[in-house]
């Protein structure tokens, strides 16, 4: 899927430009716009989904898609399928294996790229407070 308002290259580049301001790697900047995209697409689909985006770092293509483990018996329908159901969607799919769906397109535009920037300031700011709750500190 691509992100309808901009293009994938964009959201490369809006990466990168955050990771410049924040002196932190770029890959961790692409890892908090996923989670944000997941967050975005589980607000939409379901918080009981299991949602995972996934941003091409060359293209910035992102792709969106729900995944289900295969068990023999269901016990969540959100985050689980049988062996049997499975099977249909991808015969070569084993017990403990997971079903793996493509979502439809979302318009994400910058609100992603804003949420990540919030989540990497958040993880930040956990990581300095752990620094400092460390015994080295106390």
């Amino acid at each position: 899927m691509n992100i309808s308002s901009g293009s994938g290259s964009e959201l490369i580049q809006i990466a990168d430009a955050v990771a410049k301001e924040k002196l932190i790697d770029p890959k961790l900047v692409i890892d908090a716009m996923e989670e944000s995209l997941a967050k975005a697409a589980k607000s939409k689909y379901g918080q009981e989904y299991d949602i995972r985006a996934d941003i091409d770092s060359r293209s910035g293509t992102v792709s969106m898609s729900r995944w289900r483990k295969v068990v023999e018996q269901v016990e969540n329908h959100f985050t689980e399928i049988n062996e049997a159901d499975a099977k249909k969607i991808n015969p070569q799919v084993t017990l403990d294996g997971f079903i793996e769906e493509q979502l439809p397109p979302m318009d994400f535009g910058r609100i992603a790229a804003q949420a990540a920037k919030q989540i990497i300031v958040q993880k930040r700011s956990e990581e300095h407070t752990s620094e400092l709750q460390s015994p080295m500190y106390l």
